[in-house]
């Protein structure tokens, strides 16, 4: 896929069917000129559903489709014959999508299930045919319902990304190349800031055949809580991931500060965050010898405590497996409490 084709923000026009207007026919057959009311119900107007699709992985298959527009129903007819119903629209999502209503902002709902379904524009009912109104002080009534009004929509698609794990950092902290050697993406990597400008995810094969998501969230800028850059594009793919990997690479100025920005856009953005399990890990650690590792872990034990941390090297393959035992027992055994972590 490529970058143009992930799309996970869409604005698009939903209009159910109006239903079908009642019909006003009396009765009319040979010997019989003067028939009671027999006038059939108008049908039910087509709704518009949205429907949850594993299969999908982005909404740019919704990209250049701005209205989306379900069937009216048939009028009723004589003999009490009801009309056809509209047909119905499907819109089918990826997992993770949340529909928002465009002028109020307001969640409606999301999509977090294959095959889910919900309605997003109810489709008119049919109006009643003029055989319901008859009685016996008005055996011939001549009127009869029309049918309700569409329903129109203006509706807002975003996807958050469905992870367990999501991979939290600085531009060009080597979180790409950490999805490319733990997974099978193939992520696009350069030595740049900004490679990554679309989500990527990837499947950690563990141990017994058991495997989770890992997300490569495009990097964070400070100032990124409040839009700047794409701020509010990327944070939101993180909103979703049970546990968070803050990835700082050895090379930093000052690893306890990288990490506290990282963790005060997330706070300023959606205070929810900071409950979610938290893993530091310090990248490219092949570059330090021993004793610059043993200063680090001693700084690191003082100044951020209660969070567990690893050191890594994606080019050299160190500490790999360990960062994925503990990412499981993350994943799987949340009730016990973190202790810092440490290579061998």
């Amino acid at each position: 896929m490529t970058e143009g084709n992930f799309v996970d923000y869409v604005k698009i026009y939903v209009s159910s069917g109006k239903g079908g207007k009642g019909s006003t026919h009396l009765h009319r057959e040979k010997f019989i000129e003067k028939g009671g009311p027999d006038g059939g119900d108008g049908g039910r107007g087509g709704h518009v559903y949205l429907k949850g699709n594993k299969n999908l992985w982005t909404l740019f298959h919704l990209k250049f489709i701005k209205h989306i527009r379900a069937g009216h129903g048939g009028d009723g007819g004589g003999d009490r014959s009801t009309g056809h119903d509209g047909d119905d629209k499907y819109i089918e999502v990826p997992l993770g999508t949340v529909v928002r209503d465009q002028e109020s902002n307001e969640v409606l709902y999301e999509i977090t299930e294959h095959d889910e379904v919900r309605i997003v524009a109810k489709g008119g009912k049919g109006g009643l045919g003029n055989w319901h109104f008859r009685s016996s002080t008005n055996q011939t009534p001549r009127y009869s319902q029309p049918g309700l009004p569409v329903q129109e929509v203006d509706v807002i698609l975003e996807l958050k990304v469905l992870a367990d794990v999501g991979l939290v950092g600085f531009p060009n902290a080597g979180k790409s190349t950490l999805l490319s050697v733990l997974t099978s993406a193939k992520p696009k990597i350069a030595d740049y800031p900004f490679t990554t400008l679309k989500p990527n995810l990837g499947i950690v094969a563990y141990r017994d055949f058991q495997s989770f998501v890992i997300a490569d969230i495009p990097g964070i800028i400070e100032g990124a809580a409040e839009g700047k850059g794409l701020g509010h594009y990327f944070l939101r793919h993180i909103e979703r991931n049970s546990t968070l990997l803050f990835l700082v690479p050895a090379d930093a100025n000052d690893i306890k500060k990288e990490y506290e920005i990282l963790l005060d856009e997330l706070r300023r953005y959606n205070p929810e965050m900071l409950d979610k399990d938290r893993l530091l890990v310090i990248s490219k650690s092949d570059m330090l010898d021993d004793e610059l590792k043993a200063e680090m872990k001693a700084v690191l034990d003082k100044e951020i405590k209660g969070i567990p941390y690893l050191f890594i090297s994606s080019v050299a393959n160190q500490g790999l497996q360990e960062l994925k035992d503990k990412l499981w027992q993350m994943l799987n055994l949340e009730d016990e409490k973190p202790s810092n972590s440490h290579d061998i």
